[in-house]
């Protein structure tokens, strides 16, 4: 089986304790600005002392104009540490991210629809993957889908995988509509696989292993339940779906 595995208002936010300690690696405390709730080009949110990781274009709102998501990333120095004590690389890259999208106006610039600082946490492990690293063994990024938002993030430590979330824009939030992951366990080869539309309530799963192609599935009716928020999700690495 093959696994396809803004300008800126002066508020801040602090994130985590003033000094997180992991072992013998020490993360710095960093600070989170607030976005401009409307700004003239998609550049022109990215707050200063940060770049534009990434930004993909399309409509999420349903007005046949094409809006932007972004990936915004702090570029402060002092966030990249020295991670080799931790099996990590001389420079490690702890600096957060912030998940951003902007509709795009009628009248011409942009107007902020989502400012997340929790769905992609930061990265503050050297063992593991990056995330959203396009190039990782399993790759991440985000991308617009169909009219929806589509978050994937990678992982490979223990186990390797990828999960994979689908936000509509409804009733003035992105709310969580679908959800597929495919996790293997690297030692014993055993691949296990979810799929789940939340809209339709109906979720699939599969077992099976690496080195065949045969799987055993089951189908399952979710209870109704409202949908959640991107914001009720929280870290998007350690979100549990419900399973009955």
């Amino acid at each position: 089986m093959r696994v396809a595995v803004a300008t800126v208002f002066l508020l801040f936010c602090v994130a985590g304790p003033v000094a997180a300690e992991n072992g013998d690696l020490i993360v710095p405390p960093v600070t989170y600005p607030k976005l401009a709730p409307r700004a003239p080009s998609v550049e022109a949110f990215v707050p200063a002392g940060w770049k534009l990781e990434s930004k993909v274009s399309g409509d999420l709102n349903g007005d046949g104009r094409d809006d932007a998501a972004l990936v915004l990333r702090d570029d402060n120095p002092r966030n990249v540490i020295d991670a080799r004590g931790r099996g990590g690389p001389e420079r490690y890259d702890t600096n957060p991210r912030i998940l951003a999208v902007a509709f795009a106006d009628a009248a011409g610039g942009y107007n902020l629809a989502l400012e997340n600082h929790t769905f992609v946490a930061r990265t503050t492990e050297p063992s593991f993957q990056d995330p959203l690293d396009p190039d990782g063994v399993q790759a991440g990024g985000v991308d617009i889908k169909r009219g929806a938002l589509v978050v994937t993030l990678g992982y490979f430590g223990g186990d390797m995988g990828h999960m994979a979330y689908t936000f509509r824009f409804r009733n003035g939030h992105f709310e969580l509509i679908g959800y597929d992951r495919v996790n293997v366990e690297r030692f014993k080869g055993t691949i296990n696989e979810v799929s789940i539309n939340y809209v339709t309530r109906r979720m699939k799963r599969s077992a099976g292993n690496i080195s065949t192609d045969n799987s055993k599935v089951t189908w399952v009716t979710l209870p109704p339940r409202r949908l959640l928020t991107m914001e009720q999700v929280g870290d998007g690495l350690e979100f549990q779906p419900a399973s009955k």
